[in-house]
């Protein structure tokens, strides 16, 4: 959803701020007021072309900056594959910045970005139907995906198998290629992996074993230091020398000289105990001592068995893994693997088995889906004919093409796409005697923007695009037709965003958020402004619709009356 869009100058805009609402945003405005800035300012955050032309005159640059919130989740894909960070909050900025030498400054997110990172994001965020167009159904890939939405759960449940099916389809391809190959190939990966699988057993290498001789290596270097540091430790506490008393000597001393005074208080006597206590530990730390001592030893050639074993991880660890526990799983697949090569031949013949049986579920669940989907394809067709045929478009004919194939290729073997073994693209007859065409080859942009009213009306429920533009809808169209694409744009405004700019006083009354684009000239410049307007604001502007530049009573009053049956229809 389009939150706030920021433009700066800009053909006649020297800084306009609009904040659009949900539901249906209705943008008014005499003709040449610049209403189609704003839809070119929309269409440079989109990626769109954008000529150095349309910036306002005596300025260096412009810039668009629009904030949408989006559903992270949907755009993650997007984000890690651009390297993009998304806000927890799901807000999304994008701006741009261009100049008269021409050179662009986009960002999404406060981050540089290219044009064509701009173009990713905003097919996915915003659709513009009108005479520049982001139009999502001109696109034919995403018409198989409209068809499913629409189909509901019995397609999608089809599509999960389906898929499934793929997966496994695929991953059995790929096992016998991986076995197939001349007998040179396959003798060498024999060798290779004996080799590999010999070399990691030979070893004998256990988990942990790296970390204990690390330990190990380093206790080893420094046990000379350690022998030294343990005899003098002992000699302090214990031993003493010719010059002075050990600790323990001078430990001993001190309580005989308390035992004589202890019994005259017991203030000496809880110091005697303390001592004593400290007697007791002291010549456990001694004996303790006094067996590392021992029991070290400067040992060089273990130190070098040590050494060895760790260069063997070393080399097997840039060989086949960065741990221990690496290695041996490496060992266990390519042991496995060689042992599928040995006996490939009794192997193949059970995945081609396999092979076939997967490809014939596989194209039967096709063939289900291609049933499923050629149904939901006549339902749709009928809703959007009726659909087109209130919008005075009575001869207008649409089908949804689905294309089957089923041809297999010159190993005869068929081509799985991702979704089924259907091609499908939206069809149009907008006149009678007319064939049907794709939607981009349709000429008349108000044949175009009512067409794609007519499947955004149905399909509503389904189209995950956020916010739909509708650039002068009601171009060539009057009266009842005008009456109902009003309360179609407001039927779609409850599932999306709708931005609509029109001139007809049918469509602006049943606004949600009403907009009025002026423009103003003095002696130096002419500048567009844009304002939300307030209720009475927005009678005033029907009236005008009505009446042309002087709105009189009559124009009131009855702009006063389709306000209120607007209201009603939104409220049915």
């Amino acid at each position: 959803m389009l939150l706030q869009l920021d433009i700066q100058n800009i053909a006649l805009i020297d800084k306009v701020n609009i904040e659009p609402g949900k539901g249906l945003n209705i943008l008014t405005g005499e003709t040449g007021a610049g209403k189609s800035i704003i839809i070119d300012s929309i269409n440079a955050i989109l990626g769109e072309r954008v000529s150095r032309d349309i910036i306002r005159t005596g300025k260096d640059k412009a810039l668009v900056e629009a904030v949408f919130r989006i559903d992270n989740s949907r755009f993650a894909g997007f984000f890690e594959e651009m390297g993009l960070e998304p806000e927890e909050d799901g807000t999304l900025i994008i701006s741009r910045e261009f100049n008269t030498s021409g050179k662009n400054l986009c960002r999404i997110n406060g981050k540089m970005a290219t044009v064509g990172m701009l173009k990713t994001f905003g097919e996915r965020l915003i659709d513009i139907h009108g005479q520049f167009d982001n139009q999502s159904l001109l696109r034919t890939e995403s018409h198989l995906e409209l068809l499913d939405s629409f189909a509901g759960v019995g397609v999608s449940d089809l599509k999960q198998r389906y898929t499934a099916l793929l997966n496994e389809y695929k991953d059995i391809k790929a096992h016998l290629k991986s076995l197939s190959g001349d007998k040179g190939d396959r003798e060498r990966k024999i060798d290779l992996l004996g080799f590999q699988v010999e070399e990691i057993k030979k070893a004998k290498l256990k988990p942990g074993e790296e970390e204990g001789l690390n330990r190990q290596r380093t206790l080893l270097a420094s046990s000379e230091k350690i022998i030294n540091s343990l005899a003098n430790a002992y000699e302090l506490l214990f031993s003493g020398n010719n010059i002075k008393n050990s600790v323990s000597d001078n430990m001993s001393e001190a309580l005989n000289e308390l035992h004589t005074i202890e019994k005259l208080d017991f203030r000496y006597e809880d110091i005697c105990k303390k001592l004593q206590d400290l007697s007791f530990q002291l010549e456990d730390v001694i004996e303790d001592i006094r067996k590392e001592r021992d029991n070290t030893e400067y040992n060089p050639e273990l130190l070098d068995e040590t050494e060895e074993r760790l260069d063997l991880v070393f080399k097997l660890k840039r060989k086949y893994g960065n741990s221990i526990q690496s290695i041996l799983e490496y060992c266990v697949k390519a042991e496995t693997q060689l042992n599928e090569i040995m006996k490939s031949e009794e192997v193949i013949e059970e995945l081609t088995k396999r092979l076939k049986k997967v490809d014939k579920e596989l194209y039967e669940v096709a063939i289900s889906l291609n049933a499923a989907r050629c149904k939901a394809a006549e339902t749709l067709e009928g809703k959007i004919a009726g659909e087109l045929e209130d919008l005075e478009m009575k001869r207008a004919k649409f089908k949804a093409d689905i294309h089957f194939e089923s041809s297999l290729d010159q190993n005869g073997e068929r081509k799985y796409y991702l979704n089924g073994l259907d091609h499908i693209e939206f069809l149009i007859s907008p006149n009678a005697g007319e064939p049907l065409k794709p939607l981009s080859k349709i000429a008349s942009g108000g044949e175009m923007s009512r067409i794609m009213l007519a499947i955004k009306t149905i399909l509503a429920d389904v189209d995950r695009l956020p916010t739909l533009i509708f650039d002068e809808i009601d171009m060539g169209i009057s009266g009842k037709a005008s009456q109902k694409v009003g309360e179609k744009l407001s039927f779609i405004s409850r599932k999306h965003q709708v931005i609509c700019v029109t001139h007809l006083a049918q469509i602006a009354c049943m606004a949600d958020s009403h907009f009025l684009i002026e423009k103003f000239s003095d002696e130096h410049s002419t500048k567009t402004v844009v304002k939300k307007l307030a209720n009475h604001e927005i009678r005033n502007e029907i009236a005008r619709i009505l009446g042309g530049a002087s709105s009189s009573e009559i124009s009131k009053k009855y702009a006063d009356e389709m306000l209120i049956n607007a209201k009603e229809l939104k409220k049915a």
